[in-house]
């Protein structure tokens, strides 16, 4: 695949994701009850609509401000790295990032309840452990396949093309 067509993936993997992701929250709003739970296997997975002002598990709480410019960066940041994207393994792990990265960065933004201090729409509850999302899994995913990529050596980026010594 061409690097073009690659890049080209990365981007419309990471609006996928963010569709779904959105999509999904919409949902959730529209049939979930705030905090009421709804088991799908037991104890160990519900449905439960929250609203997280912080990061993971809730931590943050009261800097949603910062979280939402943090957000902004990281959005930037692997846009660029999407833009110079040369493996197709590499293309799944950015355009999932980035996905999960810009649903955030928009929920921050844009949701209530004021600009810049949005809170994440969370429906997910695993076990009584966490509640996520879908962008949770394009994040959590990606991050487990950057460390596989990594530790078993497939680079990001091709080397750069040397002239032979004479």
């Amino acid at each position: 695949m061409s690097r073009r067509a690659l890049v080209i993936f990365t981007f419309v993997l990471a609006a996928l994701w963010i569709v779904l992701d959105q999509v999904s929250k919409y949902l959730a709003e529209t049939f979930l009850e705030l905090g009421k739970p709804h088991p799908l296997l037991g104890n160990w997975f519900e449905l439960r609509l929250v609203y997280n002002p912080g990061a993971a598990f809730g931590l943050g709480t009261g800097y949603t401000w910062i979280l939402t410019v943090i957000a902004g960066v990281v959005v930037v940041g692997l846009t660029v790295f999407a833009l110079r994207v040369h493996r197709m393994t590499w293309a799944l792990v950015v355009g999932s990032m980035l996905g999960g990265a810009i649903s955030h960065f928009y929920d921050r933004l844009l949701r209530g309840p004021e600009f810049a201090n949005g809170h994440i729409v969370d429906f997910l509850n695993y076990g009584g452990l966490f509640v996520g999302n879908i962008a949770d899994i394009a994040l959590v995913a990606a991050a487990i396949g950057a460390v596989l990529l990594t530790m078993i050596g497939i680079p990001f980026s091709e080397p750069a093309h040397r002239e032979p010594v004479k």
